[in-house]
């Protein structure tokens, strides 16, 4: 008998087959009268069916191979760039690429639609990023580039989208496209995202990345719905010659008597919180700590206490007077400025007057901030953790991180924006920590990454 393949809100229906034909995760819709599953497991059934020899009608694909696709601004690739693509096309053209903020991962995506000939969508976990790719893919190959997401709902050939709106359209779109690209795609193990993925009937799929580990352990999620990691190579194999060289600079700045006397009260009352309920930190350490903290007077006392140490380490006079002093160091140096939380961010813009981005800050607004940069009319800027990933800034020499927290993805990240190449450049990321707090173990955490050996 004759298979009729469709695609129906996300899953294949395969009107003709039973479940013994197919893998096990589809299952019998009673209300159709056949075997439905996710849309991902479209290949697997196709080359089932063809090793077969079982006819089948396709009605569910609604792409056809880009025959005319042409890249306009075509360079040669970096060695790295190859062997990344070599890898990726050798593995089924299914599988991540690791590789160092400004290391060129963008042109690796190209060279991988161009080689695939098939409709492509780009998704990418901001609105800025999505403005990125479609500049960066009607350069270079010079045709109209569909936007999905930010109040635009535009499907072309090759198209944008964010992880959000591919969430909420996957169903809809899932076989319109015939090779999707993860940008920063440490962000799809999140349930939601996973699930989107598995709508999608494409299967050739790519996965960029400069921080592909998680803290949650959820990038073992993503061989199922993408494939291995392919190709990996760090900052310290490509600094010097693709990306610049650098030096990371840890300074321990001291709490003033009064911040002392303060931060070693609160840290006490949170501390004596935890033994008292036999909270270990760690594992599943702060959910019980949240949990327990909400139930009492004394537990919220604690709460309150363990951000206020916090704050008092993040914001510390010392600090200040430090930044102060490495603002006219790198005078006429592009610097960005980190934080870990919106109001030491406010804070460092009010009092030494740079312009600040959060998420709050418009997105027109953002961008001009950021061209400015770009073209020397600014020299600073001062930011939360909205720059931390995926924003293009070329011109970016030193980062301050003023504070932040002790994942390793974060930190790296941060000295990633840093590291475009140019002739000359020698970029600098200072630390700031202040000494004896939590924020030293903190730092000892965050610089757990062959960058900062």
């Amino acid at each position: 008998m004759t298979w009729d393949i469709q695609f129906q809100d996300g899953t294949l229906v395969v009107y003709g087959a039973t479940l013994a034909d197919l893998p096990s995760a589809f299952k019998w819709d009673h209300r159709i009268g056949a075997p439905r599953g996710p849309g991902y497991l479209y290949p697997k059934v196709v080359l089932d069916a063809l090793k077969q020899a079982q006819e089948f009608t396709d009605s569910a694909r609604q792409w056809s191979a880009l025959t005319d696709l042409t890249h306009i601004a075509m360079r040669t690739p970096r060695p790295y760039q190859q062997e990344a693509l070599d890898a990726w096309l050798s593995a089924g053209r299914c599988g991540t690429v690791i590789l160092p903020t400004g290391a060129g991962k963008t042109f690796v995506a190209e060279l991988a639609i161009l080689k695939t000939q098939r409709p492509a969508l780009v998704v990418t976990p901001t609105l800025d990023l999505v403005g990125q790719w479609h500049d960066r893919l009607k350069a270079s190959f010079q045709e109209p580039i569909g936007i999905l997401g930010g109040g635009y709902h535009e499907i072309q050939r090759l198209t944008v989208t964010t992880y959000d709106s591919a969430y909420l359209y996957m169903g809809k779109y899932g076989d319109r496209f015939g090779l999707i690209v993860f940008d920063e795609v440490h962000h799809l193990p999140a349930q939601g995202y996973l699930n989107a993925t598995k709508m999608a009937m494409a299967p050739f799929r790519l996965g960029l990345t400069a921080t592909y580990m998680r803290g949650d352990g959820r990038e073992n999620l993503l061989e199922g719905v993408l494939g291995e990691v392919v190709y990996e190579r760090n900052i310290t194999e490509l600094s010097g010659v693709y990306l610049s060289d650098y030096e990371v600079i840890k300074i321990l700045v001291a709490l003033t008597d009064s911040e002392r006397e303060e931060y070693v009260a609160c840290r006490q009352r949170y501390t004596d919180f935890l033994k008292a309920k036999n909270i270990r930190m760690g594992g599943n350490g702060w959910q019980r700590f949240i949990r327990a903290a909400a139930q009492s007077k004394v537990g919220r006392t604690a709460f309150q206490s363990y951000l206020r140490a916090k704050a008092i380490a993040h914001s510390a006079v010392g600090k200040f007077v430090t930044l102060e002093q490495l603002l006219a160091r790198e005078r006429g140096r592009r610097i960005i400025i980190f934080t870990h939380d919106n109001a030491s961010a406010y804070h460092i813009s009010t009092h030494f007057l740079v312009p600040c981005i959060t998420h709050h800050t418009d997105l027109k607004e953002r961008r001009k901030l950021l061209d400015d940069f770009d073209r020397g009319h600014l020299t600073t800027l001062v930011t939360s953790r909205v720059l931390n990933e995926g924003v293009d800034i070329q011109r970016a020499e030193v980062a301050v991180v003023m504070s932040g927290s002790g994942t390793v993805r974060e930190h790296v990240q941060r000295l990633g924006r840093i590291l475009r190449p140019a002739q000359g450049k020698h970029a600098i990321l200072y630390e700031l920590v202040a000494q004896d707090t939590a924020e030293e173990n903190t730092s000892r955490r965050r610089r757990e990454h062959d960058a900062y050996r």
